[in-house]
């Protein structure tokens, strides 16, 4: 590939230097990386660039690229979140049972039971109540203070009621105490409390297809 710049020499000649700068930085673009460039005068006194070699032509020394090869950007460690220290625990002024009370007795047929705490301060936010029967919990924890056992069977137990705080963490605790759970038959709550006419049908001991026939207090019309 060669260039051939035919100008006038008399008009012409800075634009000559100007457009010959302009085609050698063309020529060098558009050459592979590897080729030599040379560089002559010719027959009419043009300077001629080409990649092909020619008599009397000279080298065209061609300057290193100053291209970079990009480098992939070496990746950050991400920082792991600085652990959140614990608080000091939060302490309650008063925590107590205050349903049943402490040995009380309960006459159930199903095992019935409500257990209600009282605490002072309230309930902080993010605290939970939990109630313990026999030193394991009885349900999961929760905001009431007020707790419904069912099916608790015949016996001595004991009762105690945790204050959890958002971690998980026991905050208080009341000490055990026990109550005595009698689960009595129909035929024993009948002979305890006899049924009058008008506990047929609202005591369970006492069905309404047991109520006795009333006498009539009149005498039939003759």
């Amino acid at each position: 590939m060669s260039v051939n710049l035919d100008l006038p020499n008399s008009k012409v000649l800075a634009r000559r230097v100007s457009v010959l700068s302009m085609l050698l930085c063309l020529l060098l673009t558009a050459l592979p990386a590897a080729a030599d460039v040379f560089t002559y005068i010719d027959a009419q006194g043009n300077r001629v660039f080409t990649d092909q070699p020619h008599k009397g032509a000279s080298r065209v020394e061609i300057p290193p690229s100053n291209n970079m090869t990009a480098t992939p950007p070496k990746s950050v460690p991400k920082k792991k979140p600085a652990a959140v220290k614990p608080g000091p625990l939060f302490h309650y002024q008063v925590l107590r049972i205050l349903v049943p009370e402490p040995d009380a007795t309960i006459r159930s047929m199903t095992g019935e039971l409500i257990v209600s705490v009282n605490n002072d301060p309230d309930l902080q936010k993010g605290h939970l109540y939990r109630l313990l029967l026999d030193g394991k919990p009885f349900a999961e924890a929760g905001r009431s203070p007020v707790f419904p056992l069912t099916n608790i069977d015949r016996g001595t137990h004991q009762l105690s009621v945790e204050i959890l705080d958002e971690l998980g963490r026991i905050v208080e605790r009341t000490a055990s105490q026990e109550f005595h759970m009698l689960r009595i038959s129909l035929a024993q709550k009948r002979l305890a409390q006899p049924c009058t006419i008008e506990d047929y049908g609202v005591r369970p001991e006492c069905p309404i297809a047991d109520k006795p026939i009333e006498k009539s207090s009149w005498l039939p019309f003759l």
